[in-house]
């Protein structure tokens, strides 16, 4: 597309003076050549990202079943109200006086995530899952040390999010792995086996990535409350619960929500995210500092936390995406949130029921809002869980979660939510059964997949080991060797 001598912009003259470059960067380090960047006019720059976005896969174009990721429709009065200026024009390092309906809103919604999760007390800092991963975990450390116990390991069930143990290594903790039971259950005596005085915590997630509710929740957290450990609720599957059970009521000490997913702040592309933590009030005085609190009809930052793990995050969380989340609960209420959960779990389990006869089914009972599937059955005719993703591409869908959890031989890991229609999740399932057959019939049409994609199978293994990093020119040469070959007409 690049003619010399066009461009995309109009720059004033520069009124800073010309430097040396050579001063001020060493020679070495300088360009030996030119940029080669291409020359383009506005209007072909506009329509090239255009064209780019188009290609891009996301919720607002398709159906998106990435299990455990919770990848639900935004509803855009959320993005409506976050524009207003009120709200996206502040600053904040502003004065607590000069932004008292932004303070509100965040009160608000730390009492809203209060009362939803059962616990005493939440901060909105954290600005992922992970991070309120890791902070939950320093305060759990805290607990302890101001206990004058010396508690240094995290029991980490094998059906957990990847972020768990990384979240207690950070946290200068030793994740301990305990297995599932026949039923998809923490095993009980594999979990009495290992909790003692040096236990901290168990992380768990409820329900669990195998989309399973924990059946024997109440004594697994006497079992660990009783060797003087605490509970950490992993919140990322918030979405089955949300009006039904609450972690407060199921013995948790400490829990983080995933505000991007459960609560539709907009999710992927590296964020922002949002992941909060609530915790019981014998934790409150290791809250990250400050806190939001109401004095009469007055909102501002508390500092005077006395045992607190300091400040996690720059100014106080990703304020966008807290009100999102915010807007999406005043909008529902309290019975339209238990209705999400409700019709989450209703789409899980239909959807779980009409592929059972094509694929293995590891856990043959009720699902909550997620569930997984296995392709030892099309493994057997050459055909990998991978494949069959990359064959979901041809049907215009984003593959569900595969490869995990790691306990599931050739896993899928299928989340529909509850904002698709009836129609979405037939016609997925259909395209499911499509694949099973074709399996049976003709694996090569699997084995070769995606063919109406703008990038047919890529060289997975080369293009992670030998990325391209930078602007070549001519293009063709930047590709080649990459994994990344000519379009594959439709």
């Amino acid at each position: 597309m690049s003619r010399t001598g066009r461009a995309a912009y109009d720059l004033p003259k520069s009124d800073v003076p010309t430097v040396d470059m050579e001063s001020v960067i060493p020679k070495g380090n300088l360009r030996q050549t030119p940029a080669e960047l291409p020359e383009v006019s506005e209007l072909d720059l506009m329509r090239h990202y255009t064209e780019l976005s188009n290609r891009n896969h996301g919720i607002d174009s398709g159906f998106y079943p990435l299990g455990s990721c919770t990848m639900k429709y935004n509803p855009k009065i959320n993005e409506d109200v976050a524009r207003y200026p009120g709200f996206a024009k502040i600053h904040p390092y502003q004065a607590e006086e000069t932004v008292q309906g932004a303070l509100q809103v965040l009160y608000d919604l730390q009492t809203e995530l209060e009362e939803i999760t059962g616990m005493d007390a939440v901060s909105l800092q954290p600005a992922a899952g992970a991070q309120g991963e890791w902070t939950a975990l320093m305060m759990i450390r805290a607990y302890h040390e101001n206990r004058g116990e010396k508690r240094n390991k995290v029991i980490v069930p094998d059906t957990a999010h990847g972020t768990n143990p990384a979240s207690v290594s950070v946290a200068g903790l030793e994740a301990v792995t305990i297995p599932s039971d026949e039923k998809g259950n923490v095993d009980l005596e594999e979990l009495r086996k290992v909790v003692g005085p040096d236990t901290a915590a168990l992380m768990l997630t409820n329900p669990s990535t195998l989309g399973l509710f924990e059946e024997n929740i109440s004594e697994i957290a006497d079992i660990v409350h009783g060797a003087g450990g605490l509970l950490y609720y992993d919140g990322a599957n918030t979405n089955a619960i949300l009006g039904i059970t609450r972690p407060g009521d199921m013995g948790f000490d400490v829990v983080h929500l995933n505000l991007h997913k459960t609560f539709t702040g907009p999710h992927g592309g590296g964020g922002p995210g949002s992941g909060p933590i609530g915790c019981k009030k014998e934790l409150l005085s290791f809250l990250p500092r400050p806190q939001i609190v109401k004095d009469g009809e007055v909102y501002r930052f508390d500092y005077g936390i006395p045992n607190s793990i300091g400040r996690v995050k720059a100014y106080y969380g990703n304020f966008g995406i807290n009100l999102r989340a915010h807007v999406y609960i005043r909008s529902n209420g309290p019975t339209g949130l238990q209705r999400v959960s409700e019709e989450a779990v209703l789409n899980a389990n239909y959807m779980m029921r009409k592929l059972a006869p094509y694929y293995d089914l590891p856990y043959d009972r009720i699902c909550k809002h997620e569930f997984v599937l296995s392709g030892k059955r099309q493994k057997k005719l050459g055909v990998r869980t991978l494949d069959m993703a990359k064959r979901l591409l041809d049907f215009g869908y984003h593959p569900p979660t595969i490869y995990f959890p790691l306990i599931v031989e050739e896993c899928m890991m299928i989340e529909p939510t509850e904002t698709e229609s009836k129609e979405t999740l037939d016609e997925f399932i259909d395209a499911m059964i499509q694949i099973a057959r074709e399996a049976e019939e003709d694996p090569t049409v699997i084995q070769e997949a995606p063919h109406h994609t703008v990038i047919s199978r890529l060289d997975e293994v080369n293009a992670a080991r030998k990325p391209v990093l930078r602007y070549k020119k001519p293009v063709e040469e930047s590709v080649k060797g990459s994994g990344i070959h000519e379009p594959v007409q439709a």
